[in-house]
C-alpha cells in the first residue's frame, strides 16, 4: 500500500549554534520540543545516477515516525510529492514501477547512507494547529557506490504543516535570516552527499579518503547543469521540441501508473507530437529512420487511448443527460450509462500498467534517447531554420486547407463525418509543426499553433458527436433488449445531430479567419 503526500519545505545551512529562537514569529503561539530522533536512510539509484539526474530520491529509512520506503518526485523548488510504502527488505513493486521509465533495465543499488540525529520542534498557533515542523539535522553521509569517503554537516529543515499557506515559510525565513541563517546551497541531503563524496583526483597512494568535512564548511554541492545552448540550425530547433516531448513521456509515466487526472491524455499528446514532428520535418530528419519509431509511438498512443476515449464519451454523455429535464428521462438511463463507463475499466488499467512494464515500451524509450542523442540528419538539417521550418509549416497548412475545403464540399452524413475527421487530424499535425517552429519563426508560428488548436477543438466537437451518436445507438439497443424505454437515447441522439450541424455551419467562416491570419507565414 502506497501513501502519497505533498511535501513543502525549505533547507538552511547551520552550524553548532542550533536553531534560532522562533517564538516571536508571527502566528506562532508556541515552539514545542519534540525530542531527538535517530534516522538511518540508505538511498538507491542506478550506477549512473539516473534518478539523481532527475532530482528523484528513493530511500529505505529506519527510525522516526515514518520508517519505510520513501520515493520523492520534484514538483517545484522546495515542493515534492512523496510516496511511502511500509518497511520491507526489498523495494516494493509499486514503487519500483514508478521509477521504471528512468531505471529501465538497470539495477538499483545503494549509493549513499545518511545517518542523522534530528532535533525536532513543532511551530503551533493559538489553537494548537501545526504550522510547520522545524528540525536541526546533524548528518553523516557515507558513500556506498560510485564514490568514496564520508561527509558531515548540520542543516535546518522547515516543513510546512498540512493545509497551511506557504507564505508562512517566508515569515519563518525572515526570522532565520535575521539570525544569520542562510538557505542551503543544496536542494537535498542526497544532492549534497553525492557532491561531497564524489570521486576526486588525488596524488600519492590512491587510498580512499575518510576525512570528515567541517560542519561549518559551506556546501560544495554542484550547481545546476548549464542550460543547453540556444538552437541555431533547423535541426537544433526540431530536436529541442522532440527532446521536450521525450522528457514529457518519461516524466508522465509515474502519473499514468497512479491514474493521476489528465496524465494519460498528456502522455498520449506527447507521443502524437513526436510522431507528427517526424512526419512534418522529413527534410530535417530522415524518415527512413524515424518512420519505424513513429509506428511504435502510434502503438503507444493507441494503448493509452483505450481508457481515454471512453472517458471523453462518458463526460459528454453525463453532461448531456444532466441537461435533460427529469420528465424526459425514461428508464434507468443514468445507471446504464454508469455501468457502460465502468465496463472493463479495471481490466484496461491493469493492461495499461502491463504496457508500461513491457519490453516493447522500455525499448521505445531507449530508442527515443538514442535518436535524440544521434539524430538521422538530412542535408537541410544544418541550414538556417527560417526557410526550412517555414516551408514545412506552410506545407502542413496547405494540406489542412485542402481537407477543410473537401469537408465543406462533401455530402452531409457519413461522407462529411469522415472528411471532417481527416481535417481534424491534419489540423492537429499542423499545430504540432507550428509549435516546433515557434522559437524559430516567432509570433506567426505561435499564432498559427493557437489557430490550429482552435480548429482542432471545433472539429473535435464534431467527431465527439459522431462517436457519441454511435454509442447512443449501442446503448439504446441494449436498453431495448432489456425491455427498457429507448426514448431518452433518441432525444440525446437528436441533440447530438444538432451540435454537429452547428459545427458544420460555423466551419466556413471559422476557416476563412484562420486562412487570412496565416498569411504572415
Amino acid at each position: 500500500m502506497v501513501d502519497r503526500q505533498r511535501e513543502i519545505e525549505r533547507k538552511y545551512a547551520s552550524d553548532e549554534s542550533g536553531l534560532p529562537d522562533l517564538t516571536g514569529v508571527a502566528g506562532v503561539e508556541a515552539v514545542i520540543d519534540k525530542g531527538v530522533a535517530l534516522l538511518d536512510a540508505t538511498y538507491y539509484d542506478t550506477a549512473d545516477q539516473r534518478l539523481a539526474a532527475s532530482s528523484i530520491t528513493l530511500r529505505r529509512r529506519t527510525g522516526g515516525s515514518d520508517a519505510g520506503w520513501h520515493l520523492k518526485f520534484p514538483v517545484a523548488p522546495g515542493v515534492r510529492d512523496e510516496l511511502r510504502a511500509p518497511l520491507s527488505d526489498s523495494l516494493p513493486d509499486d514503487l519500483a514501477g514508478l521509477v521504471r521509465s528512468r531505471v529501465r533495465g538497470a539495477e538499483l543499488v545503494p549509493v549513499v547512507r545518511l545517518r542523522s540525529a534530528r532535533d525536532m520542534s513543532d511551530l503551533v498557533d493559538g489553537e494548537g494547529r501545526l504550522l510547520a515542523e522545524v528540525s536541526v539535522d546533524a548528518v553523516r553521509a557515507e558513500r556506498l557506490t560510485g564514490g568514496d569517503g564520508e561527509a558531515q554537516w548540520t542543516e535546518i529543515e522547515v516543513e510546512l504543516g498540512d493545509g497551511i499557506d506557504p507564505v508562512f515559510l517566508d515569515t519563518v525565513e525572515r526570522r532565520l535570516r535575521k539570525a544569520g541563517v542562510r538557505p542551503s546551497a543544496s536542494a537535498s541531503k542526497l544532492a549534497r552527499a553525492l557532491s561531497e563524496t564524489a570521486p576526486k583526483a588525488r596524488k600519492g597512494t590512491g587510498k580512499k579518503s575518510t576525512a570528515k568535512k567541517s560542519t561549518a564548511k559551506k556546501s560544495t554541492a554542484k550547481s545546476a547543469p548549464a542550460s543547453r545552448k540556444p538552437p541555431v540550425t533547423a535541426a537544433d530547433h526540431i530536436l529541442t521540441y522532440l527532446r521536450a516531448q521525450r522528457d514529457a513521456i518519461v516524466e508522465l509515466d509515474p502519473a499514468v501508473r497512479q491514474d493521476v487526472e489528465d496524465s494519460v491524455h498528456s502522455m498520449r499528446v506527447a507521443t502524437r507530437r513526436m510522431r507528427g514532428t517526424f512526419r512534418s520535418y522529413g527534410k530535417v530528419l530522415d524518415r527512413a529512420a524515424t518512420d519505424p519509431v513513429g509506428e511504435e509511438l502510434k502503438w503507444l498512443a493507441g494503448e493509452l487511448g483505450v481508457d481515454r476515449d471512453r472517458e471523453v464519451l462518458t463526460e459528454r454523455l453525463t453532461a448531456a443527460l444532466a441537461d435533460v429535464p427529469d420528465t424526459l428521462v425514461s428508464g434507468p438511463v443514468g445507471a446504464r450509462l454508469g455501468r457502460w463507463a465502468d465496463e472493463n475499466h479495471g481490466g484496461s488499467r491493469g493492461r495499461l500498467i502491463g504496457v508500461l512494464d513491457s519490453p516493447r515500451y522500455l525499448a521505445l524509450l531507449d530508442t527515443l534517447d538514442a535518436l535524440i542523442a544521434d539524430p538521422p540528419l538530412r542535408e537541410a538539417a544544418g541550414k538556417k531554420p527560417g526557410k526550412v521550418i517555414a516551408e514545412a509549416v506552410r506545407k502542413e497548412l496547405g494540406k489542412v486547407s485542402w481537407l477543410v475545403e473537401e469537408a465543406l464540399e462533401s455530402a452531409s452524413g457519413s461522407e462529411r463525418d469522415l472528411a471532417v475527421h481527416e481535417a481534424r487530424k491534419r489540423a492537429k499535425r499542423a499545430r504540432y509543426a507550428a509549435e516546433a517552429a515557434t522559437l524559430a519563426l516567432g509570433s506567426p508560428a505561435k499564432s498559427l499553433a493557437t489557430s490550429m488548436k482552435s480548429l482542432q477543438t471545433l472539429l473535435g466537437d464534431h467527431q465527439d458527436s459522431v462517436m457519441t451518436r454511435k454509442t447512443l445507438c449501442e446503448l439504446s439497443a441494449v436498453a431495448h433488449t432489456a425491455g427498457e424505454s429507448a426514448f431518452t437515447y433518441g432525444l440525446l441522439y437528436g441533440r447530438e445531430e444538432r451540435r454537429a450541424a452547428a459545427v458544420e455551419a460555423q466551419l466556413p467562416g471559422f476557416w476563412a479567419g484562420i486562412r487570412d491570419g496565416a498569411a504572415a507565414l
